[in-house]
């Protein structure tokens, strides 16, 4: 760690290092000695995992608006199926947003169990296909996935997960003749424009969160989406996590 010379004494490349890692440390230790034992400025936190759901997000920030005045640190993540298990799993996450069809729920109920963790259905939907409001067949009052075969279909893509058993959409074995992955619902939205693209969803659309760009048309082929969130088995709900819950609920009827 340390150059001994007749001058004197002075740091190493690996001394340097050693210093920046040494601080890291410190600096970490204090924050948990002041969280954790002296109790210092603690702040209320809150974690939401999900996946790319608006309804979500919403609830997320009605839910801030109870605690505004009090101090936080609060996370939520859009992301993949599998993630949102493990971050639920593992307690980075307090809840977690999952949607499934008949198709993947027994391995992702399975999936909940083995980890730990438990299945709270809110609502169950049927589907819809989501347009930008000048797409060639905005004007519908209701659309078949026939319509639909000259257009790019959107789905949210699963990193290695490629199963179509972790797949968020419904009529994950259709065999599209157009599909394009992407992990960004931001990104899912300006192809919906750009490419005169579609996607399938619960038809819960967000002006707040979505704007108004965009339409949801019932799709003539069903299949029923089952909504819920996942929690820990063996954790007790916090009054933060309470709220969110109750935000939640309220779209059971939306």
């Amino acid at each position: 760690l340390f150059e001994r010379s007749r001058s004197g004494v002075k740091l190493t490349n690996a001394g340097r290092e050693f210093i920046r890692y040494a601080r890291q440390v410190l600096e970490q230790y204090q924050l948990m000695e002041s969280k954790y034992i002296f109790k210092e400025n603690k702040k209320i936190e809150f974690n939401v995992s999900t996946q790319h759901y608006t309804f979500s997000v919403n609830a997320f920030i009605e839910t801030i608006h109870k605690y505004s005045h009090e101090k936080y640190k609060f996370s939520i993540i859009e992301t993949q199926t599998r993630e949102v298990i493990d971050n639920v799993k593992s307690l980075r996450s307090d809840i977690g947003i999952i949607a499934f069809n008949s198709y993947n729920r027994e391995i992702l109920m399975k999936l909940f169990e083995e980890s730990n963790l438990v299945f709270h259905e809110i609502m169950q939907r049927e589907t819809y296909v989501y347009l930008w409001k000048e797409h060639p067949l905005a004007q519908e009052k209701e659309l078949t996935l026939e319509q639909l075969e000259d257009y790019p279909c959107l789905v949210f893509e699963q990193g290695d997960n490629t199963s179509f058993y972790f797949t968020e959409e419904a009529f994950s074995t259709y065999q599209y003749s157009r599909l394009i992955q992407s992990n960004d619902r931001a990104t899912s939205m300006e192809l919906l424009i750009g490419l005169n693209g579609y996607a399938i969803g619960t038809g819960l659309l967000m002006d707040s969160v979505n704007g108004k760009d965009y339409l949801a048309i019932p799709l003539r082929e069903k299949e029923i989406m089952i909504i819920g969130y996942i929690t820990r088995l063996d954790v007790q709900f916090s009054p933060i996590v309470k709220d969110y819950i109750q935000e939640l609920e309220k779209y059971k009827d939306a």
